[in-house]
């Protein structure tokens, strides 16, 4: 194996530390900002920064010319989930422990699998039924229905993770003819009029005061690095090598919530996330030995 090679694994992790530093941030950020913006005007502000970040990476670089208007449905549609999705998140972020927030959103990648068989016509296996089934025990262990019903914060993180997996399957179609610049274009300016239809749906839209601008800049830019530092650790390293750095973010998170707010260390949360993630690791270990298998076969 060549150095190049043997070094990929080690910058995954470099990057991957970017991403789980990036969404803490976001998270932290989300919180603050929260006493006085509600999650449209969250989105709005986000969504400002995110367009003009672009706008600079893309007359920096000349990227322009990707931006393509053919596939402005699938854009529109892909955006309204994600729309719906962060502005559900960055609730949810404000009424729940942060460790139960991150452990439902690793159910994103379950319900990607359900979905991309509902609508994407891909094969539902034994294996992927099976991921499934545990999966689904990690979400029990998390919400514990046994003990209480479910609060309305986890519901909301739990739908702010199935529009993640609904944004998930737009884009996998998206990235089929549209570049990365093309795709964010459209994220962070139909986001932009999104939030600014709803902050102002009621005639009353807040401005960041003080320390706030600060704080919604930092979201913005986390979130942009954040998915450009996940983005790239792919490029470097296969999903099995990335996805257990990813899962950091969970006990890092959970640190945050014990030091920042006095938020319980659960155990179960913990568990039931370990599961989740053990389905999420098995699902993509499983389609990396049938692709080579395949690849074998040819």
């Amino acid at each position: 194996m060549s150095q190049a090679n043997q070094q990929r694994p080690a910058l995954a992790a470099l990057w991957m530390t970017g991403a789980i530093v990036a969404f803490t941030l976001m998270a932290i950020a989300g919180r603050a900002v929260s006493f006085e913006l509600d999650t449209f005007e969250i989105m709005t502000y986000r969504s400002a920064v995110g367009v003009v970040v672009v706008a600079i990476l893309a007359t920096v670089f000349g990227k322009w010319g990707e931006v393509k208007r053919d596939k402005l449905p699938m854009h529109m549609g892909r955006n309204i989930f994600h729309f719906a999705g962060q502005n559900l998140w960055f609730y949810a972020i404000t009424v729940i422990p942060l460790a139960q927030v991150f452990a439902l959103e690793f159910t994103s990648p379950l319900w990607v699998m359900l979905l991309a068989a509902l609508f994407l016509g891909e094969r539902l296996t034994r294996l992927k039924l099976f991921v499934a089934v545990v999966g689904f025990i990690g979400i029990l262990l998390v919400v514990r229905p046994w003990v209480a019903p479910p609060s309305a914060g986890m519901i909301i993180a739990a739908a702010a993770a199935l529009c993640f997996a609904s944004t998930a399957i737009f884009t996998k179609r998206l990235t089929q003819s549209q570049t990365i610049t093309c795709i964010m274009f459209y994220l962070t300016i139909m986001q932009l009029v999104f939030g600014l239809v709803c902050s102002l749906a009621d005639g009353d839209m807040a401005l960041p005061t003080g320390g706030n601008v600060a704080w919604i800049v930092l979201i913005g830019f986390a979130g942009l690095v954040a998915h450009f530092c996940l983005t790239s650790a792919l490029s470097v390293a296969p999903a099995s090598v990335v996805m257990p750095l990813d899962f950091v973010r969970l006990p890092v998170i959970a640190l945050i919530g014990v030091m920042l707010y006095a938020e319980p260390l659960d155990a179960m949360v913990l568990l039931g996330a370990a599961l989740i993630f053990g389905a999420n690791y098995l699902n993509i270990t499983g389609a990396a030995r049938l692709e080579r298998r395949n690849s074998a076969i040819r």
